[in-house]
């Protein structure tokens, strides 16, 4: 298994989240949104510039600016 960044997932790539960096303010949030350890996450669009992305996230679709996502490190 290898583990990256969620930023680093192509469209249709999917995911396991394996950890949140604690330290960055935006964590408790990012976890509020659903991204806790062992959920899966789907690629579904960049934006024409990569900045921000859609990921489908418990069944609801969120997007999330690159330098938040690089906080989300998860299992391919």
């Amino acid at each position: 298994m290898k583990n990256t960044s969620l930023a680093s997932l192509q469209v249709g790539q999917q995911g396991t989240v394996t950890e949140i960096e604690e330290s960055s303010p935006m964590g408790r949030r990012l976890r509020d949104m659903g991204l806790v350890r062992g959920t899966p996450v789907r690629c579904l669009q960049l934006s024409p510039l990569g900045d921000p992305a859609a990921y489908l996230i418990r069944g609801a679709v969120i997007a999330l600016r690159r330098a938040d996502s690089r906080q989300v490190r998860v299992a391919l």
